[in-house]
């Protein structure tokens, strides 16, 4: 069975401020690595992972798209939109929210455009 990982593991494993709780999350990513374990990550998790840790631990955007872009790419994971994610980090960074990043990134590796009132994204997205 596919086990879906909540923001809390994510969060508990990167940030490490319940002991207890990284550890246990540590096994689990262990065991999954070990292919003992199915895990499964959702965009919607990272999305939230990203706001929790701008907002609550007050960590920089430059930190937060390194750690994921080297957490996204362990291929024991089960990852929607992998490629997705993978990319859309450069705009993160330069400041754009983490569902306008995705957005960007969505549109420009699906070949899609982009419907928004949003200026300066539709303004990305041409480039």
């Amino acid at each position: 069975m596919t086990e879906i990982v909540d923001t809390n593991v994510i969060l508990r494993y990167l940030v490490g401020d319940d002991k207890k709780q990284k550890d246990r999350a540590k096994k689990w990513f262990k065991e999954a690595q070990a292919g003992k374990r199915k895990l499964a990550i959702s965009p919607l998790v990272i999305a939230e992972c990203c706001f929790v840790l701008e907002s609550f631990y007050g960590q920089d955007r430059e930190k937060i798209a390194r750690v994921f872009e080297s957490f996204l790419s362990q291929r024991w994971f089960k990852i929607d939109e992998r490629k997705t994610l993978l990319a859309l980090w450069k705009w993160y960074k330069k400041g754009l929210h983490f569902v306008d990043s995705f957005l960007l990134s969505w549109a420009k590796i699906s070949g899609f455009g982009i419907l928004s009132f949003d200026k300066e994204l539709v303004q990305k997205e041409r480039k």
